[in-house]
């Protein structure tokens, strides 16, 4: 007797290898009246506010059809892109919120001291008027959500074959998003968040936590701070470090400014004031064509813009920093941002453990009084 597979079972399992299925052969004049149709479409777009993207999104679903692209990978596309769609609609609202995301192990039990400090961190970094992203399910993620509350609270839940149940906290939530694929659900981790907290953990939370790190080591992700906890007494993450220093470090493999981008500690106080001491002057990044463009609470003043010209040379490609106070025409779509000071130099694009250092310079800058 045939098995048949349910629809609970196609949603959890992620096909991970090309399908061997052959592909459609789709002629030219099928696909004509289709593009007729296409082209005016995307030309009516073109008159509505960011139509013209949308246009560009129609235009390359056809060329699957034209590229003769087999069911399973049309398939891939179109729940990856409906999964994007629906996470961005859900963040859309909160976009002007500071969000951090809190990773660790779904099977870290309620008693375990790093479950406690986990809570006590969402509840501290919440009352400071943060929201918390984690991955929906047990463990520390519960725990994240438990200490911060359900309003402050996103989740982020992937679809396994096995069962993992969502947290109480989140459950019912308008704010739990479930995905399929991991890589869509990485992406909305990351581009959501404004810092990252990494409590002990398995294969996952790894995965997770090294993603981070190469992202803003190699400048595919924003700067940001990036903590790694456990509780007092634990050595969880010293142990980690010491493998990062014996055979990344002393291998070549990593420079040492790499281990400037995060901060390993055992107190909760601590891991929060690190979050939000990032952001106590600099404020956000923006790229210009050649320039990077830091938007700044305060603005340095002239003997502190010759320290900085000085001390962190090394990262320009050439010219000086130089300080304005109007936004560049790039930043025309965040108005909000516009009262905000703007520190703009030519970056090499490559020394981002620097490009941090000069991040906690900035923050550390004595206050300008009058």
């Amino acid at each position: 007797m045939k098995q048949v597979e349910t629809a609970t079972d196609a949603e959890n399992v992620e096909q991970s290898q090309e399908t061997l299925s052959a592909p459609p052969v789709v002629t030219r004049q099928q696909l004509e009246g289709v593009h007729k149709i296409a082209s005016q479409l995307i030309e009516e777009l073109r008159e509505i506010p960011e139509g013209d993207l949308v246009g560009e999104i129609i235009a390359n679903a056809l060329k699957l059809l034209r590229d003769n692209t087999n069911r399973g990978d049309i398939k891939l596309i179109n729940k990856s892109y409906k999964e994007l769609r629906y996470a961005l609609k859900i963040f859309a609202p909160y976009r002007d919120t500071r969000k951090v995301s809190i990773f660790g192990s779904a099977r870290t039990p309620e008693l375990h001291e790093d479950y406690r400090s986990a809570g006590e961190f969402g509840r501290l970094i919440a009352q400071h008027g943060w929201m918390v992203i984690t991955g929906a399910g047990g463990g520390i993620m519960a725990a994240g959500h438990g200490g911060a509350g359900a309003a402050p609270s996103f989740g982020l839940a992937i679809r396994l074959p096995f069962e993992q149940k969502t947290n109480v906290h989140i459950a019912n939530d308008p704010k739990l998003i479930n995905f399929k694929y991991f890589f869509t659900r990485k992406l909305m981790f990351l581009r959501s968040s404004h810092a990252i907290v990494v409590f002990p953990g398995g294969f996952g939370t790894m995965d997770e936590a090294f993603e981070v790190l190469t992202l803003v080591q190699t400048g595919k992700a924003v700067p940001m701070p990036i903590v790694f906890c456990h509780h007092p007494g634990s050595n969880f993450w010293n142990a980690w470090q010491h493998y990062v220093d014996n055979h990344l470090l002393k291998g070549g493999l990593i420079s040492e400014h790499d281990l400037t981008l995060y901060k390993i500690t055992d107190k909760v106080e601590e891991a929060v004031e690190e979050v939000r001491h990032f952001y106590s002057n600099y404020h956000s990044v923006r790229y210009a064509r050649d320039d990077i463009v830091f938007r700044l609470q305060r603005r340095p003043t002239e003997a502190q813009m010759a320290e900085i010209n000085q001390k962190f040379s090394d990262i320009k490609v050439k010219g000086q920093f130089r300080l304005l106070d109007e936004p560049l025409p790039v930043e025309r779509d965040e108005p909000t941002l516009a009262h905000l000071h703007r520190l703009v130099f030519q970056f090499n694009r490559r020394d981002h453990g620097r490009l941090r250092m000069l991040i906690n310079h900035l923050n550390d800058l004595p206050l300008n009084l009058p």
